[in-house]
């Protein structure tokens, strides 16, 4: 088979008229011609960093949609459904990617649990990595989330990092904010990438210290505006949590790209980004048109829009026309939430005072990042409740795994002005999560969401996203979650909400090692002095 077209060469940063002769699924060879063409052709793109399971979709149905947008290869991090299930959990993503054309590459999760500051019940340990180190499909160690356990050299944490060392494979960074000797001590046990950069100095010094660094445009947190000028032979750009609506919206790498490029990146360079620099770093057969590389492959209309005209894996067109050429298969696993039906007293925070000062989780907009806010509330028949008028709302966060703990707070920056809304997906341990205005809204959000799993409002409307999948993943296509997701962020700005998808800021507020101020089922933890809080001062 032979494909013709102005041919993008990310190795020397050119592009030259040709055609690409492909036997069985690789590329034989590439050959320069005088024709003239319209279209173009680029290595197919790759996202080193995403958690599939943050699109709310399965994997054959996530590849079904991200294919359509150029993507050939994804990098994920399971983590997600390795808090809820394990290992199972791990072996199901796994299974999973055999019923997509989608090259599904895994790094092992490093953090099960994230940390020990929640209760889940659930661990990866060294011996569960070292046994999926040798897998097939794994190409590094996933996020190493627990920076101070680096650090402090936790002999647990190391021996995870020695392990990957000794598969020779890369291990992946998470590390925000960390600077000075700390920073330096955490890299040089080998660890060589992060995608946790909100400041050009931040990401400045990891990568005079020797990290590569992932710039992040996902759905919660955007990363790239504040990145640009940075040596981009060293980056990769990531989604790293991206949801339905967004991806059929607006795209996958398709959209960081075309953003990157408004924003000055020089084109080569963005393409790169997304192409040879992680195929480089991951050991990925892939990434370039040249001579015996997978004949992973894109066509596009043009290097402004990156419209895409059709897609190869391994040699096989896939998508061609705006059609996807593969059937969507499916498997199935539980929702694993043992939550007892819940009643309005559960969430109550009894107080004696008139009026109380209590700690709230203060977000920033489009980060993951949050503040700590020091407010006075008042009291109403000895409970501490909500100010929506003030946008101090409650929050509250269920342990999902029977070990009936709540952890209680207040939050602002929501601006519900009535009604909740809740989930089941809160990372990293998906605990339930939970913000209202008052303690019957609450808990009718909570109820839904302890029967089927997923997302939920409440007021004069009742909505459901329903997500079986480890109450982290629908079954349904890309196109009809991304529906259900657009009327429930439609409801909710009916309730006062500014946020652009309320649901997926929800999510990260139970994140314990993101600064400054996030909440467990324990109760409210700061991130910095990583240590408890009391929510009443």
């Amino acid at each position: 088979m032979k494909i013709e077209g102005n041919i993008v060469d990310v190795q020397n940063e050119k592009v030259f008229p040709g055609e690409i002769e492909i036997r069985g699924e690789k590329i034989f060879r590439v050959l320069k011609n005088n024709k003239k063409y319209k279209n173009f052709i680029l290595p197919g793109l790759i996202d080193a960093h995403l958690h599939i399971e943050s699109s709310l979709l399965s994997i054959p149905a996530f590849s079904k949609e991200a294919i359509k947008h150029g993507t050939t290869s994804v990098i994920t991090d399971c983590h997600e459904i390795a808090n809820v299930y394990g290992l199972k959990g791990v072996d199901f993503m796994m299974k999973a990617s055999k019923l997509t054309p989608l090259k599904v590459y895994f790094s092992v999760p490093s953090c099960i649990p994230a940390t020990p500051f929640e209760d889940t019940g659930i661990k990866i340990g060294p011996r569960e990595i070292r046994s999926l180190m040798k897998r097939k499909k794994v190409v590094a160690l996933g996020e190493m989330m627990n920076f101070l356990g680096v650090i402090n050299e936790d002999k647990e944490v190391i021996e995870k990092i020695k392990i990957a060392k000794k598969f020779k494979k890369p291990i992946d960074g998470h590390a925000p904010l960390l600077s000075g000797k700390n920073l330096k001590k955490y890299i040089s046990f080998g660890i060589s990438t992060d995608h946790e950069c909100t400041s050009f100095k931040e990401a400045k010094e990891k990568m005079r210290l020797g990290m590569k660094i992932m710039i992040r445009e996902g759905s919660a947190a955007k990363n790239l505006k504040n990145l640009i000028g940075l040596n981009y032979d060293n980056c990769f750009l990531v989604s790293d949590d991206i949801e339905a609506k967004e991806l059929v919206e607006e795209g996958h790498l398709d959209r960081i790209l075309r953003k990157a490029i408004k924003l000055g990146v020089p084109l080569m360079k963005a393409i790169k980004m997304v192409t040879l620099n992680p195929a480089l770093h991951y050991n990925l057969d892939s990434g370039v048109i040249t001579p015996r590389k997978r004949a992973d492959l894109i066509e596009i209309e043009n290097l402004k829009d990156f419209k895409i005209k059709k897609v190869f894996i391994d040699g096989k067109l896939i998508f061609e026309k705006g059609k996807i050429l593969f059937p969507l298969r499916q498997i199935k696993i539980g929702r694993n939430i043992k939550i007892k039906k819940k009643k309005a007293e559960d969430f109550i925070i009894p107080a004696q005072k008139t009026k109380v000062t209590v700690r709230v989780i203060k977000l920033i907009p489009n980060q993951i990042l949050t503040k700590e806010k020091i407010v006075e509330l008042k009291t109403k028949n000895g409970e501490v409740v909500a100010d929506p008028k003030k946008d101090i709302l409650k929050i509250v966060v269920l342990n999902r795994y029977g070990k009936e703990k709540i952890g209680k707070g207040f939050v602002s920056g929501f601006g519900l002005k009535k009604g909740a809304i809740a989930s089941s997906i809160s990372h990293d341990s998906h605990h339930l999560i939970a913000v209202g205005v008052d303690d019957e809204s609450i808990t009718k959000a909570v109820n839904l969401v302890i029967k089927n799993g997923g997302l939920a409002l409440v007021n004069k409307k009742i909505l459901n996203l329903k997500l079986p999948l480890g109450g982290l993943m629908s079954l349904k296509e890309a196109n009809e979650v991304a529906r259900e997701l657009r009327n429930l962020i439609k409801e909710a700005k009916k309730l006062g909400s500014k946020l652009k998808n309320p649901f997926i800021t929800l999510s990260f507020l139970a994140l314990l090692v993101i600064p400054e101020l996030k909440i467990s089922d324990k109760g409210l933890f700061n991130v910095k002095k990583f240590k408890f809080e009391k929510l009443l001062i």
